[in-house]
C-alpha cells in the first residue's frame, strides 16, 4: 500500500515519476510533496476526462467535414474521392498527410477505403482545413455546411476554438500538465464546436462527460482561471 505520509514511499514514487516532471507541480505547492502528488493526481483525472470528450469531438468533426467535402466533390462531377485532390486545392503538407495515411493502411494490409482514410488523418489535418488559407477554396463552397448551427457562419469562430482544442489534445497526448489552462473555457469551446455541428450530439457529450465533475474537485491550491 502507498502511504503519502511515509517519506520513503514519496521518495520512491517521485523517483519513478521523475523530479523534473514534478517540478512544475512543486512550484505550485511550494515543494510540499503530499500536495504535489494530490495536484498531479487531479491533473491526471482531468486529463482523462478531457481525453474522452475530445475523442468524441474529433470523430464528430472529421465525419462532418468529410461528409461535406464528399458532397462538394460529387457536385463538381469529379472522379475519385475528395482526398485525391484533383484540382490541387490542398497544400503540400495536407497531401503528405493523405499519402502517409494511405501508406499506414497498406502497411496494415487493409483496403484503402474512404472510411479508413478519414480515421487515419490526424486531428491536426482537420484543424488546418479550417484555417484562413482555405476560406475561399473549401470553407465557402463546402465546409461551412458542416456547421448548420453556426450563426453567422464565420469560419474564424470555429477555427480558433478547434485550434485551442488541438493544442489541448497535444498536451494530453504528451502527458503534459494542463492544470494551468482555462479548462472551463476549453470545455465551453468543445461544446460550442460540437453544438455548431449537431445540438443533439452536444447534449449527449455534455450528459456523459465527467469534465464538469472533475473540475468541481479542483485542488484548493490552484484557482480557476
Amino acid at each position: 500500500m502507498f502511504d503519502v505520509t511515509n517519506p520513503s514511499h514519496v521518495i520512491t514514487l517521485r523517483s519513478r515519476l521523475s523530479n523534473e516532471r514534478l517540478s512544475s507541480y512543486d512550484r505550485i505547492t511550494s515543494g510540499r510533496h503530499a500536495e504535489t502528488l494530490s495536484l498531479y493526481e487531479w491533473n491526471t483525472a482531468i486529463s482523462a476526462a478531457f481525453y474522452a470528450s475530445l475523442q468524441c469531438l474529433e470523430v464528430v468533426l472529421r465525419n462532418a467535414l468529410d461528409r461535406e467535402l464528399t458532397r462538394w466533390h460529387a457536385s463538381l462531377d469529379r472522379r475519385g474521392f475528395w482526398y485525391d485532390d484533383p484540382a490541387g486545392v490542398l497544400d503540400i503538407r495536407r497531401r503528405q498527410d493523405i499519402t502517409e495515411a494511405r501508406r499506414r493502411i497498406r502497411l496494415a494490409r487493409r483496403p484503402v477505403t474512404p472510411g479508413r482514410i478519414v480515421s487515419e488523418l490526424s486531428f491536426g489535418f482537420w484543424r488546418y482545413l479550417l484555417t484562413s488559407r482555405y476560406e475561399g477554396s473549401l470553407w465557402t463552397p463546402a465546409l461551412r455546411h458542416a456547421f448548420p448551427g453556426l450563426r453567422p457562419p464565420r469560419r474564424k469562430d470555429v477555427s480558433a476554438r478547434v485550434a485551442r482544442l488541438h493544442q489541448l489534445r497535444n498536451q494530453l497526448a504528451h502527458h503534459k500538465a494542463i492544470y494551468d489552462r482555462d479548462l472551463q473555457a476549453d470545455y465551453a469551446d468543445l461544446l460550442f464546436v460540437v453544438g455548431a455541428i449537431c445540438p443533439r450530439t452536444r447534449a449527449w457529450i455534455d450528459q456523459t462527460s465527467t469534465v464538469e465533475l472533475v473540475l468541481a474537485q479542483r485542488p484548493a491550491m490552484i484557482s480557476p482561471n
